[in-house]
């Protein structure tokens, strides 16, 4: 494949941010969009809707369906799912976007925000997953591609916010489980971390501890998201890519033209080595 002219992609979390961009990118090559997302209108602290991210999707050369839906909720997953797959014809790619975050201890996560993120991040990532098995079973050439990342069992990553860790974790074991699964049936299962702080909206979860200007814009993860998703699916499978890695085995060599800020320092993201080389309040 050169492009996604014509795929149908579901994507969660597509209102903002990341999901967006990835949504944005395809939509370039001609693709159909399912923009995923639970802001169906406008949000008193955050950016975006599914319908200001479908008008991004059309003015971008796609077609776009927008869809409220609640990951946390299977039959809200079903329902969506359904929608388009019925709209587009079928369902092609699975980019489970959609996250929760609270990087705090034990004693300072309440039991409601530790619930959110593992239904939202885990569980969530498996129902639209399995949701979405049938028909990516009758695709020519299927891609599940999860935001989360490389497996880890430092306890480095694991003692200042347990429960954020296990929920990204779990997405990632998901992904480790699935490559294997559905290998037969040539349906490619692969996660995408990004090398640095990207500059969304998640940035205010972090308590201002990392400015934009040492981050890098969703462009690279969009870009790289493509780059996999164009991949024949069962010779690419089982894969923790990190989006620079995937973009220089794609020949791009200059990545300044991410950063939000080229003249500033990058700050790396969580669960990458590198990242614990950096003081806790900026990691």
């Amino acid at each position: 494949m050169v492009d996604l002219r014509d795929k149908t992609l579901f994507i969660t979390g597509a209102s903002r941010g990341i999901g967006q961009a990835i949504a944005t990118r395809a939509a370039r090559d001609g693709a159909n969009i399912i923009v995923a997302a639970k802001t169906a209108q406008p949000h008193a602290k955050l950016p975006g809707t599914i319908h200001d991210s479908a008008a991004a999707v059309e003015a971008a050369g796609g077609r776009a369906l927008p869809v409220a839906v609640d990951v946390r909720d299977e039959m809200s997953v079903a329902r969506a799912v359904a929608e388009g797959a019925e709209h587009f014809g079928g369902i092609d790619i699975v980019v489970n976007n959609a996250s929760a975050i609270s990087l705090t201890g034990t004693a300072e996560t309440p039991m409601k925000r530790v619930d959110l993120m593992w239904d939202v991040n885990m569980r969530g990532t498996f129902a639209v997953t399995q949701a979405c098995l049938p028909w990516l079973r009758r695709a020519d050439n299927p891609h599940i591609l999860t935001l989360s990342p490389p497996p880890s069992l430092d306890p480095a990553w694991y003692g200042p916010h347990v429960a954020y860790t296990l929920s990204k974790m779990g997405m990632s074991l998901c992904v480790l489980g699935w490559a294997e699964e559905f290998r037969a049936q040539g349906i490619a299962a692969n996660a995408l971390w990004p090398r640095t702080v990207i500059d969304t909206a998640a940035l205010a979860m972090l308590g201002g501890a990392v400015k934009p200007e040492h981050c890098r814009t969703p462009a690279i993860l969009a870009d790289a998201a493509h780059a996999i998703l164009t991949r024949p699916a069962r010779t690419c499978t089982g894969r923790f890519f990190i989006d620079d890695e995937v973009l220089r085995e794609a020949g791009v060599t200059d990545l300044s033209g991410y950063a939000v800020d080229s003249s500033k320092p990058l700050l790396p993201d969580l669960f990458l080595p590198e990242a614990l080389a950096m003081p806790r309040s900026t990691a």
